[in-house]
């Protein structure tokens, strides 16, 4: 029997409708649009309002994915949403998301791989389905990161927003698919990107909530240098393995967290800059979300078209990383 892939059949995305310009943030950091353009790349950042959840985004780019996807929610047997921002401890927002889009037949569960997340569930994804224990998966990336940002904090409150991206994936026996996908973890590089606070180790209280210690924490400078090292290797790893070199590619999408690194893995891979999608300038880093949301623009603008052969890979905190390569 043929070998049976996993493919993208459907993608979705949604952010709030609240804005923070770099303009809004020179009035509440000490900071400017020079030195955030020059450093992230990042002129604005989508920002959910009060009474605005991880799950209202996630579903919403759920149910685009869905249609575009022409089946019905009930068809899917399996839901992964990458976050790590969830609507509430227990239970998982995978399940949340599952009651709100009536797929009852669904498994559903979250997966914490920080910014990789949306890559690790599409790897995840790809093995049930070639391994026909599901026949449709709908892989989320979903975050809110604003309620964890210090806005005291330049180093970190310029960099991130919130939204959701959603991808249907569908069993094919064709040549189109999944071709190759690796994902990594090294957790001695944990503090580099982290939150402390909130968890059994640092239990939330009124000490921790008032020294900000739920906020998030980050060493740009050391986390750049692994990222780009990390991107390009994996990078490198899933072409291999699929039998082809980086010219060989249409489209290069990045996890949006720095155009620095963006840039810088590109060089390294030797990707033309027309191959390789940017889109933080619009949306800063939203964590799981940015691939999905950039693959649902692309696709959208017709800048994916049948055939094409895509990499994503992305870089996040744990650390993590990983990369996978479709045939659309």
């Amino acid at each position: 029997m043929p070998n049976t892939n996993a493919y993208i059949l459907g993608t979705g995305r949604s952010y709030p409708e609240g804005v923070i310009t770099n303009a809004d943030l020179e009035k509440m950091v000490e900071t400017s649009d020079e030195w955030i353009t020059t450093r992230t790349g990042i002129k604005q950042r989508h920002k959910a309002a009060g009474g605005e959840y991880t799950s209202l985004f996630a579903v919403r780019a759920a149910r685009q994915a869905i249609e575009k996807a022409r089946i019905d929610a009930s068809d899917i047997d399996l839901i992964i949403c990458a976050t790590v921002t969830p609507d509430q401890i227990l239970p998982a927002t995978g399940c949340l998301i599952q009651a709100e889009l009536g797929a009852h037949r669904a498994a559903a569960f979250d997966l914490v791989a920080a910014c990789s997340g949306f890559l690790y569930g599409l790897t995840l994804a790809n093995q049930m389905i070639r391994s026909d224990q599901s026949r449709y998966a709908l892989v989320i990336g979903a975050e809110i990161l604003t309620q964890y940002v210090d806005y005291t904090d330049r180093g970190t409150c310029v960099i991130f927003g919130d939204g959701a991206g959603a991808a249907v994936l569908g069993q094919t026996t064709g040549e189109r698919g999944i071709l190759s996908s690796r994902i990594r973890s090294d957790g001695r590089f944990a503090e580099q990107l982290f939150s402390p606070g909130g968890g059994t180790r640092l239990p939330a209280t009124a000490e921790t909530l008032s020294d900000g210690m739920h906020f998030f924490k980050m060493r740009g400078n050391e986390l750049f240098k692994v990222a780009v090292r990390s991107m390009t290797e994996v990078s490198t790893e899933v072409l291999s393995e699929a039998g082809y070199k980086p010219e060989d590619i249409k489209l290069f999408v990045p996890h949006q967290a720095n155009q620095r690194i963006t840039d810088a893995v590109a060089d390294r891979l030797g990707v033309e800059e027309s191959k390789v999608y940017s889109n933080i300038a619009m949306h800063g880093n939203t964590s799981s979300a940015s691939i999905p949301i950039a693959l649902d623009e692309c696709v959208e603008a017709g800048t994916i078209k049948e055939g094409d052969l895509v990499l994503m890979a992305s870089f996040g905190g744990g650390a993590t990383w990983g990369a996978v390569l479709t045939r659309w």
